[in-house]
């Protein structure tokens, strides 16, 4: 049997039911109480941000109790300890941000301070640099309690990732799509990953889904360029796609609370070479100075 770890929301059992269902067989779901999940009074960033969802799957890989874990890849910390592995990309489903206002009002077409909700720097950062005349606030949940608080009128309407609403059968929900130029994607968005120990890397290598698996590792490599420097805090975006042969990588660095940010769009052939130019690219604009700030 291979047990297959997980967060207890809609959004990640449904992930790992559909990992079940494409492993076929034996398996069990293990539904892991994580830290972020208990603590939904205060702000993610506070309590150690979204790595706290992986650190507790994987402490439970190490203990034996599951065999593989699933997560969102956009929740997975850059730098993975050398114990763990990435073994599984499933293919990748919408990657671009939704926009929720429960009267179908347009961004655009919102008053100065209205209140947007949104749980991600990046999304922040982005919206400040192109909307200054809305108040962003966070908002912390599944998709099912954001949306209820959508409709209660805390917010004017909100900002979330298209694949969990689709994924949930929630896209009705959708007001509108941000484009890529509006609203960059974050690092890994729409893709299902599938984490094991270092040495069991083999058991889920079956499902991964190759064009996936490159836009995974284009990604994440801009990102491990800056080590450690990274963290809940940052307000960056990276998104890869392919087009006849030719990679193009889009990266955005941002200051969380100012309208300083950094836009670089590189594109080639060989991966490794178009994920070193963005991030040169990016340190000489300043992205540096950004991360240290944000």
């Amino acid at each position: 049997m291979i047990r297959i770890g997980t967060r207890g929301s809609a959004l990640a059992l449904w992930q790992a039911n559909e990992v079940a269902r494409l492993l076929g067989g034996d398996t069990e779901i293990v539904t892991v109480k994580t830290t972020g999940d208990k603590r939904q009074d205060v702000p993610l960033a506070t309590i150690g941000g979204k790595g706290l969802w992986v650190k507790e799957l994987e402490e439970a890989l190490l203990r034996g109790e599951i065999d593989l874990a699933v997560h969102s890849l956009k929740d997975v910390p850059s730098v993975l300890p050398e114990e763990f592995a990435l073994a599984a990309f499933l293919e990748r489903a919408d990657p671009r941000d939704a926009w929720v206002q429960v009267a179908h009002k347009s961004l655009a077409s919102l008053p100065e301070k209205a209140k947007i909700a949104t749980s991600a720097p990046r999304r922040r950062a982005q919206l400040q640099a192109r909307w200054p005349h809305l108040q962003i606030e966070e908002i912390r949940g599944n998709v099912d309690t954001r949306l209820r608080k959508l409709r209660d009128g805390l917010y004017d309407g909100g900002v979330l990732a298209a694949a969990g609403l689709t994924r949930l059968g929630r896209a009705s929900e959708i007001t509108s799509y941000f484009s890529t130029d509006e609203m960059l994607p974050a690092c890994g968005q729409g893709i299902v990953a599938i984490e094991t120990l270092s040495s069991a890397r083999s058991i889920a290598a079956s499902l991964s889904h190759p064009p996936t698996a490159l836009a995974a590792h284009c990604e994440r490599g801009v990102l491990q360029k800056f080590g450690t420097l990274l963290d809940c805090y940052s307000a960056c975006a990276v998104h890869a796609t392919f087009d006849d042969g030719v990679i193009t990588i889009r990266a955005f660095f941002g200051e969380l609370d100012g309208d300083r940010s950094v836009r670089v769009t590189r594109s080639g052939r060989d991966a490794e070479v178009v994920i070193d130019e963005v991030y040169r690219e990016l340190v000489d604009q300043g992205a540096m100075n950004l991360v240290v700030q944000s």
